[in-house]
């Protein structure tokens, strides 16, 4: 662990509205609690960063590689139509790409899904069911990557 992982602390905002799901090699991966929508968040676990050039090249590259295996994977496992990938930061600094899987039957289709509806918070049947897929993917992430 190098010290700039030592030194990560997850923004309070993420913190207060995102489930912690588990961590990739680089990112800390989030659920948003939002089931509006099936909404992941990757966070690199590196202290100041808050614009992807910011990472050293071999972390650029980690991260794409942990986004793009976490949006095939939600696809895939949410029948999405459409995945929506961001790195915003407008309203909060630290580095943070959401992942958000797209319906043409949700709430926000075919906008952008900041403020079209209020957040509504998972049940705890609907977290249980969602927080298992997500880990589904997170656990097969890991595997691929012990095994390389």
């Amino acid at each position: 662990m190098d010290e700039l992982e030592l030194e990560f602390e997850l923004d309070p905002r993420l913190a207060a509205d995102c489930i912690h799901i588990g961590d990739f090699p680089l990112c800390r991966l989030l659920l948003m609690n939002d089931a509006n929508y099936p909404w992941c968040i990757l966070v690199p676990r590196r202290a100041g960063a808050t614009e992807i050039y910011h990472l050293p090249e071999e972390e650029q590259q980690q991260l794409i590689h942990e986004s793009s295996f976490l949006a095939e994977n939600l696809h895939d496992i949410f029948a999405a139509r459409k995945m929506n990938v961001a790195a915003i930061g407008n309203m909060v600094a630290q580095l943070h790409v959401h992942h958000v899987v797209r319906y043409e039957s949700d709430a926000a289709w075919p906008a952008p899904v900041w403020g079209a509806v209020p957040a509504r918070p998972y049940s705890e049947t609907e977290l249980y069911e969602v927080k298992h897929k997500v880990e589904v993917i997170l656990n097969g992430a890991l595997a691929l990557n012990r095994a390389s």
